[in-house]
């Protein structure tokens, strides 16, 4: 089950009990994906697939589950106290909304930025062609690999032979720039910050794993119901990843993507094309928002 994006856009105030039954789901949503994640790490036990997406996108478990509108939405209320813990809510007698003109406009250039590239990489040929390879190129020829704690799936030799024997068609700085030193020449595109929103493409893994990203920098300004569908596109991506990634990850319930194989970039081939499809409409919708939000606070 994955969560919808509700449509609560409306000039109509929604009654109290509707969207408290927003929030009662997105809460339950998150609770029922985090839940048996959550008690592990109060174990203190890795997951190389959720620690990424808590800590290298730096958005903690807790504020995923606060809930929010997004701007446009109007909430009724009979009790202050009930209302959704956001700063930026406003009151007006018994209406409640997030207010936009309480969006900081040092954070304008950035939303500006952000909705550049979305339209950018929307509009952009996607590219089903790296088959994984940058987790690869990431512990080419290096003896401290990111995620030491794992046992690879083959010796540091053969793992060399195989990266030389493949070409490196990264497309995105956020994953290139974790390449070994050694790995980095060997990619296809020159690739930096300045030149982000240029070589973005919609048919990249982690492109589409970072929708969650850019969704919840404007939390609490676009819906959680968005953000929280974003994620779930994210933790997909993020399995797939992994799986084709040279880690061995079977004791963790996660069957290796072969990509050495034939087969296995078939399969991974149909596996970004099948996060495409399900990443497009997602980043229409934040398009549509965040194009919404920069018209009203520009």
């Amino acid at each position: 089950m994955q969560s919808e994006v509700l449509d609560l856009h409306t000039e109509i105030p929604l009654s109290e009990e509707t969207w408290k039954k927003a929030k009662s789901s997105h809460e339950q949503r998150v609770d029922q994906l985090l839940e048996e994640y959550l008690e592990a790490r109060s174990r203190q036990e890795k997951n190389p697939v959720m620690d990424f997406l808590f800590e290298y996108y730096a958005f903690r478990p807790s504020n995923l589950r606060k809930w929010s509108p997004g701007i446009g939405v109007n909430l009724s209320f009979s009790d202050f106290h009930t209302l959704p813990e956001i700063s930026e809510i406003t009151i007006d007698g018994e209406i409640a909304f997030v207010d936009p003109s309480l969006f900081p406009e040092k954070r304008i250039s950035s939303l500006q930025w952000m909705l550049k590239m979305l339209k950018n990489t929307q509009q952009s040929r996607p590219s089903f062609g790296c088959f994984g390879m940058h987790e690869w190129a990431m512990v080419y020829k290096t003896k401290n690999p990111r995620h030491n704690q794992l046992p690879m799936r083959m010796e540091p030799d053969e793992l060399a032979e195989f990266v030389e024997s493949r070409p490196l068609l990264c497309t995105h700085f956020d994953a290139f720039r974790f390449f070994t030193k050694p790995a980095k020449p060997m990619n296809r595109f020159k690739l930096s910050r300045e030149k982000f929103h240029e070589t973005e493409q919609p048919g990249c893994i982690h492109s589409n794993m970072d929708l969650y990203k850019w969704a919840f920098k404007m939390y609490p300004w676009i819906p959680s119901s968005l953000i929280l569908k974003a994620f779930e596109l994210a933790v997909e991506a993020r399995h797939i990843d992994m799986q084709a990634s040279p880690y061995d990850l079977r004791d963790q319930g996660l069957q290796p993507i072969k990509i050495e194989t034939d087969t296995g970039r078939k399969e991974y081939k149909q596996k970004q094309e099948m996060i495409f499809e399900k990443g497009f409409p997602v980043r229409e919708k934040i398009i549509q928002h965040m194009q919404e939000l920069l018209s009203i606070v520009d």
